[in-house]
């Protein structure tokens, strides 16, 4: 009987056994395989962690564009920081490019042309944007960095002038407003340009950058060229002591945008923003007399016009002043704004194949053209188009080609 009761145990035992066994392929308990690397999904939140990831390196000054080796098929970030003077093309371009490479996230901030300089010397950005040409010491100290030119763009007088929505300025007379010679909207020297147009015997309040700044280097080039006193006494550069502000009269903003908002808020007050800037905040902007006499507006027409002139100006450096264009047509503040990279010390080749790979599509994309356009910016003439696309085959990582 017990031999019976033992045979009857082991049998349930052995069925038990076998029936736990088959139930791990039932339907009900197979688990569906995790998702692909490739699900849009995953990537956004992937590269969204990475983005937040890289933010807090940053914040900590740990920089990331030399850390690790990112997978070419997998999420890549791209941190650059700099001018706002391209800000709101960038802004469109990083947007747009996402259809074209959706595991590439690219952040950039409008920090000013200086700040985006020190930036990619401390190494926190994987690129910069300036508008501001390196200087001789700075190429000394890091030999391999190289500014590439993407656009051109205008930079315009805007004016807020109660009841008056139509302005003309030439050279000089915008040198001695800003030299504070000129203090009144209805002096003589402006009033000869715009006979007919019913000037306020008002102060000028006159706005200019506060930070580091391509535009205000762009912006006092020109006035150095109109100007042999502003060129003596006051100079050109990223950031300059402006006369007005001993004098009273001049109020510094915080990028082409704290420019914008200034003169915006203050009536009878005069400053200098890069086109776009006007454009998007319905800020009138003055006609300008040009070199070769007539009156300009700064359009697409009359960009292409300076561009052109200035065709053969780049140097061994790829990097060209274009500001007082002889042209019948120019414009006569114009300026490049430029990324800079590194050509040699590049440790992250997935990284730095991306960051081309977006420089390429920026500079040829039809489609980019066409949004700069929109924007206010001239794209680059063919010639200058060649000029990067053969700097950027140059470009090494750890000894290597990155785009042979």
């Amino acid at each position: 009987m017990k031999r019976k009761l033992w045979f009857v145990l082991a049998l349930l035992v052995i069925t038990a056994t076998v029936l736990s066994a088959c139930g791990g392929n039932s339907a009900g308990n197979i688990k569906p395989p995790a998702p692909a690397a490739t699900s849009n999904t995953a990537n956004n939140n992937t590269a969204n962690n990475n983005t937040a990831n890289n933010n807090t390196a940053n914040n900590n000054n740990a920089g990331s564009s030399s850390a690790g080796n990112s997978s070419a098929n997998g999420p890549i970030v791209l941190n650059g920081a700099g001018a706002t003077f391209p800000l709101p093309v960038y802004t469109e371009w990083i947007q747009m490019y996402k259809s074209v490479a959706p595991n590439v996230t690219i952040n950039y901030q409008g920090i000013g042309s200086g700040g985006g300089q020190k930036a990619i010397f401390d190494g926190t950005v994987d690129f910069a944007g300036s508008d501001s040409l390196l200087s001789e010491e700075q190429y000394k100290k890091m030999p391999d960095l190289q500014m590439l030119p993407m656009l051109a763009g205008a930079v315009v007088p805007i004016f807020n002038i109660p009841n008056v929505d139509s302005l003309v300025l030439d050279g000089p007379t915008l040198a001695a407003i800003y030299l504070g010679k000129i203090t009144k909207w209805n002096d003589p020297a402006i009033a000869k340009l715009n006979p007919n147009v019913s000037l306020p015997d008002e102060a000028i309040t006159v706005a200019h950058r506060s930070d580091g700044s391509g535009t205000t280097e762009i912006f006092t080039s020109y006035l150095g060229a109109v100007s042999q006193e502003w060129k003596d006494k006051v100079g050109i550069g990223k950031a300059v002591e402006w006369p007005v502000d001993n004098m009273g009269q001049g109020v510094g903003g915080k990028g082409n945008p704290g420019v914008a908002q200034a003169v915006q808020s203050t009536p009878y007050s005069i400053g200098y923003v890069e086109l776009a800037y006007a454009k998007s905040n319905h800020i009138p902007a003055a006609k300008l007399v040009n070199a070769a006499g007539n009156v300009v507006e700064a359009n697409a027409e009359t960009m292409q016009d300076a561009m052109a002139a200035f065709a053969d100006a780049f140097d061994e450096r790829l990097t060209a002043k274009i500001v007082n264009a002889p042209g019948k047509k120019s414009w006569p503040i114009m300026g490049y704004t430029y990324l800079i990279i590194h050509m040699k010390d590049n440790k992250d080749c997935a990284k730095t194949k991306a960051l081309l790979n977006f420089i390429k599509w920026a500079i040829t994309s039809p489609e980019a053209a066409k949004k700069a356009a929109e924007l206010g910016y001239a794209a680059l003439p063919q010639a200058v188009q060649q000029k990067v696309l053969a700097k950027l085959q140059q470009v090494e990582c750890n000894g290597q080609k990155v785009m042979p």
